[in-house]
């Protein structure tokens, strides 16, 4: 793999003679944690290309979705099936989703994270395009030893990835769109994965309580995902991505994505009540007190607490979503 990544002393002399713009240099220089690609070694290269922080979230609903299957137990963590769904919600899947999102958003990425791997020239779109290529045929194979319903589900997925970030549908310029189809794929898709891979008799009325809650999560999740456009307000005005800060403004974005973490939050704990799980729907209400507590200062300035919010209040949500897969897996009893 030693050339396989794009480290041309040309390169980067044809990008030392071009002017530059002095609001990339700055954001180089104030933003924390951001080594330059030049230094790192190609599999610290294709670590941050594949972004591990963002497999969480899909590992834990396909976590979810096997808790709420009722045939998931401690002994199944070493299992061969979820050592494989998880090789699949995380580097292999989510990893070729992000890996489609950079080369299609390279453009963006100059002007919002010039230090990514394709915009700072360390990965070429060639070797990019040949790693997406190898990535999504082994992310459909994984899936389809799982279960071959899994397989086409990756497949959804992947599709999914492409209508979000690429020309000329782009999803993400559309409002609304991006980040529910975002959320559709971070959650129902790897939730119901997880009640497949478990369930060996499972129907669609079986798979309906999962759906729904998966549903009503995503709610919440397109809220969270809003908060995540705050930190490329600059570059989406300039590129014309509309999304929620740039058409609202950013108050008003923030109002919006706190009442939908909160409204997907309340009505998955009221259908915990319909399904006779009290306890489990007050748990999940009371989840909710501390993420509304966090909105205050969120909604106060969004661009600044827009990190500080998400990395203690998911905690939270994520929290909830667990809480009800137990509580459909108690109902199945």
């Amino acid at each position: 793999m030693s050339d396989f990544f794009l480290k041309k002393r040309s390169a980067d002399r044809r990008e030392n003679s071009r002017p530059h713009d002095p609001s990339l240099n700055v954001r180089k220089l104030i933003t924390p944690g951001k080594r330059s690609a030049e230094h790192l070694s190609n599999i610290t290269l294709l670590i941050r290309f594949l972004k591990p922080v963002t497999w969480i979230p899909v590992i834990w609903s396909f976590l979810c979705g096997a808790v709420a299957s009722g045939f998931f137990g401690w002994a199944d963590f070493t299992g061969t099936t979820f050592l494989l769904g998880i090789l699949l919600t995380g580097p292999l899947a989510s990893g070729t989703c992000q890996m489609l999102n950079d080369y299609f958003d390279r453009d963006l990425d100059e002007i919002n994270e010039p230090w990514r791997p394709i915009p700072g020239g360390q990965i070429s779109l060639r070797n990019a395009t040949i790693l997406i290529a190898v990535w999504s045929l082994l992310s459909v194979l994984v899936g389809y030893l799982i279960h071959p319903l899994i397989g086409l589900y990756v497949v959804i997925g992947i599709v999914n990835a492409h209508l979000y970030s690429a020309n000329p549908i782009k999803l993400k310029k559309r409002l609304w769109a991006g980040n529910i189809i975002v959320a559709v794929s971070y959650l129902v898709i790897p939730w119901i994965a997880g009640e497949i891979a478990y369930n060996p008799e499972f129907t669609l009325q079986s798979l309906l309580p999962s759906l729904i809650v998966a549903t009503l999560f995503t709610v919440s999740s397109t809220g969270t995902m809003t908060i995540n456009d705050f930190k490329s307000v600059e570059g989406d005005r300039q590129i014309g991505v509309r999304t929620l800060p740039v058409v609202f403004g950013e108050k008003n974005a923030a109002i919006i994505a706190a009442v939908l973490i909160n409204v997907g939050q309340f009505m998955a704990a009221a259908y915990m009540l319909m399904l006779g799980q009290n306890i489990f729907a007050l748990i999940v209400a009371l989840l909710i007190i501390p993420q509304f507590l966090l909105q205050f200062s969120l909604v106060r300035s969004p661009k600044t607490m827009d990190v500080r919010y998400n990395a203690i209040a998911q905690n939270f949500l994520v929290a909830g979503m667990l809480v009800c897969a137990l509580a459909i897996k108690n109902f199945r009893l």
